[in-house]
């Protein structure tokens, strides 16, 4: 592997820093300090024998096991899904608090607007927008906005505190039938410890950065756990107008029994505001109108606040096992977005405010049991979820955050400070079930099916209309596995699966031009279908190998709407593509990864005229990703490395237009003083690629005298930076 990296200058570049990181690793003993490490050898085994119920008669041994993800030879559904563990969230450097989820492989998180607002996601093709086609768990709460303000399955991850995450498990293509809505690309399970160390965190960055944490566990009498953390966050970023963007964050977890018998209950609460940098025309660089870091609406930015109460309910017995979860939680989202400049609005300018209040009940509940006939074994699970949101959402004209009392003329309302507003009720409900079969040793079957059900109203509060739509749904998915034969398992998986539209594009309440003539009907539910072939194998000792080959073809892409600031629906498409994955682990405090990822996208219809579209290429489809990472541990040091590449994807259907893509280099650094003192440093984008971190292709004028132009924009990579930090045990 390390010989052929050093074929291309990034691969070099990526050579260099491998080098570099080892040789921060001292050289003194080859035995593991006990304290290096809170994970538990039995944590990393790939024994699929449940967990025993029994109290341990001594504490198990504490050994230093660096390990990135689980073992699941024999036990997994598909090539694609895996399982990250929580030394390796602690290990990696993230700018963000969503690039935890960068360990998922071919998974990109970035942002174009702010540090406050949800990411970007690009996995298997997709630009994900803020969400879309990736389904987004924390501890079995959906975290997807449906008809959101600003995006469909808009997904803000800045609620969470990393310290209290446990591992994240991932699922790729609509294999799986306990995954519903948005999740064709994907699915990432976050889950919360029962468990953390009691803790005093505190970091500051050279991008005016600032952090403090507060959190730990207090361990009852009767052997209850009741985790209390508190943090605090500010961020300036590199921009000419700063970010300022300020997070208060809270959660209390209570733990009673452990993971097959007891309960569990969680609060959750989350307030932030920011100024947005968007990503700028390219034009206004050039031009000289702006810096690289500059803005032309520096009044753009955002407010957002959640909480959230939820919890789980666990019955077990030697052969089955019954997981009861429910949930409710309340968004408030605000918006100050200007794409477009002074297009529309050559006076006043095109910002936009988007607004939302939402409460969302739901929760899900799964039977599952194993069963013998004969010598054949079979596992079954059993399962129903759902969730309903009461929401309201509106879209008004602004100049520097202050309502207009009238939309452009691209955006006529009859409602005086009213661009779009409206009431919506949505509700959704899904029954699978699922069977894995062991038929042979070296051959099992699992058999998916899914029914999902969508329905609600829409109250059009600009011209009083009331919309009513239903829908249901039916997906069957499963696989075929073959092995293990010398640690080798292949795979053959195929499905359907879905996405659910904005109510809004449903009932008409917002449409493009083709849309209000009716030339486009917009389903509740999008359908999609997917196979994937693939082999997980253990070739060498220590070296865990995954691979897949996907196609995934939509009957709908939805794709983002500059003008509006939505996602709209568009054509059917088709994805093909290939991943590879890789895991060595020399030694135990030692691991190399990597991750490939290669797509080709593209619409299928044949009627593109009907949606504004000339040419066959998914914009802002990435066709190439590829990580390279290193997480270490050993005796006082630690610390991670990881490189990125995002390759260039369209801007336009035509491809006539580009984007180069980016390639970032984030390192960090640890060692422990004490058993309870830890120092670190981060460095991130440490070679200063000069780059954009997203981009998109708008309609724009730059100024109220400006003619209309079309062109790229682009929000710039933050420039070479670091962080540090220190952590107290207590």
């Amino acid at each position: 592997m390390l010989v052929s990296c050093a074929r291309s200058p990034i691969s070099r570049l990526c050579l260099s820093c491998v080098l570099a990181s080892v040789s921060l690793v001292p050289d003194a003993a080859l035995a593991t300090a006990p304290e290096a490490s809170s994970v538990k050898k039995s944590e990393k085994t790939s024994d699929p024998k449940p967990v025993s119920t029994r109290p341990l008669t001594a504490a198990p041994e504490q050994i230093n096991v660096t390990a990135s993800r689980r073992n699941l030879l024999g036990r997994a559904e598909t090539a694609s899904e895996g399982s990250i563990t929580a030394r390796e969230i602690q290990l990696r450097p993230a700018y963000r608090v969503g690039q935890i989820l960068e360990a998922v492989p071919g998974l990109v998180v970035t942002s174009h607007s702010g540090e406050g607002k949800a990411n970007q996601f690009l996995l298997r093709g997709f630009n994900l927008d803020h969400g879309t086609d990736l389904a987004t768990f924390v501890d079995d709460m959906p975290i997807n906005g449906v008809s959101n303000a600003h995006g469909q399955g808009y997904t803000d991850l800045n609620f969470l505190i990393p310290e209290l995450l446990s591992g994240v498990d991932y699922t790729k293509g609509p294999f799986h039938a306990d995954v519903g809505d948005f999740g064709v690309a994907g699915s990432d399970h976050m889950k919360l410890a029962d468990n953390v160390p009691r803790q005093l965190a505190l970091s500051a960055g050279t991008l005016g950065d600032y952090r403090a944490y507060l959190g730990g566990t207090t361990h009852l009498a009767n052997g209850d756990r009741w985790i209390n953390a508190f943090s605090l966050s500010h961020t300036d970023g590199p921009w000419k107008y700063p970010d300022n963007a300020r997070s208060i964050k809270a959660a209390t977890h209570y733990t009673h029994g452990d993971t097959l018998n007891g309960f569990d209950v969680t609060g959750m609460f989350y307030r932030g505001q920011w100024r947005a940098t968007n990503d700028q025309p390219l034009a206004a660089y050039s031009e000289g109108l702006i810096s690289r870091y500059g803005s032309l609406d520096p009044t753009d930015g955002g407010f957002s606040e959640r909480y959230s109460l939820s919890g789980h309910y666990r019955l077990a017995d030697d052969t089955w096992k019954w997981v009861t979860s429910a949930f409710v939680s309340h968004d408030r989202l605000t918006l100050w977005n200007n794409f477009t400049h002074y297009l529309d609005d050559p006076v006043n300018g095109d910002q936009q405010q988007q607004d939302e209040t939402r409460t969302t009940v739901g929760g899900s509940s799964v039977y599952s049991r194993q069963d013998r006939i004969g010598r054949v074994r079979t596992d079954t699970q059993i399962g129903v979820q759902g969730r309903y949101d009461f929401l309201y959402v509106d879209r008004r004209h602004t100049r520097q955050r202050v309502t207009l009392s009238s939309c452009p003329s691209s955006l006529e309302a009859t409602a005086p400070y009213l661009c779009n507003a409206d009431d919506i009720n949505l509700g959704s409900a899904g029954l699978f079930i699922q069977n894995t079969t062991h038929w042979l040793p070296w051959f099992r079957m699992v058999v998916g099916l899914r029914e999902d059900y969508q329905g609600g109203t829409d109250s059009n509060l600009v011209d009083g209309s009331l919309t009513r739509k239903r829908q249901w749904l039916f997906q069957p998915k499963g696989s075929l596995i073959f092995g293990p034969w010398k640690k080798t398992e292949f795979y053959l998986s195929g499905g359907r699966g879905f996405h659910s539209n904005d109510f809004r594009s449903v009932s008409g309440s917002y449409a493009s031009d083709e849309f209000t003539k009716g030339s486009v009907k917009v389903p509740l539910m999008t359908s999609a279908v997917s196979g994937e072939v693939g082999v997980r194998t253990t070739p060498l000792r220590h070296l865990n190998v995954q691979a897949a080959a996907f196609i995934i073809d939509f009957d709908s892409e939805l794709s983002y709407d500059g003008d509006a600031g939505v996602t709209s629906p568009g054509p059917a498409s088709r994805r093909q593509g290939v991943e590879f994955s890789a895991q060595y682990n020399p030694f135990t405090w030692l691991e190399f990864n990597t991750d490939l990822s290669i797509a080709k996208a593209r619409y299928q219809a044949k009627n593109l005229a009907n949606y504004g579209i000339d040419g066959p290429y998914v914009t802002n489809a990435p066709s190439f990703v590829w990580s390279f990472g290193i997480i270490a541990d050993r005796g006082p040091w630690y610390g991670g490395l990881q490189v990125r590449w995002l390759g260039g994807y369209p801007l336009v259907e035509d491809n006539s237009l580009r984007s180069k893509g980016y390639q970032e280099v984030n390192l960090n650094i640890g060692y422990r003083l004490t058993k309870t003192l830890k120092l670190e440093a981060s460095i991130f984008n440490a070679f200063n690629t000069h780059a954009y971190a997203a981009q998109y292709a708008y309609d724009y004028r730059l100024k109220t005298t400006s003619a209309m132009q079309s062109g790229a924009t682009g929000h710039p990579l933050e420039p070479i930076s670091a962080r540090f930090s220190v952590q107290y045990g207590f």
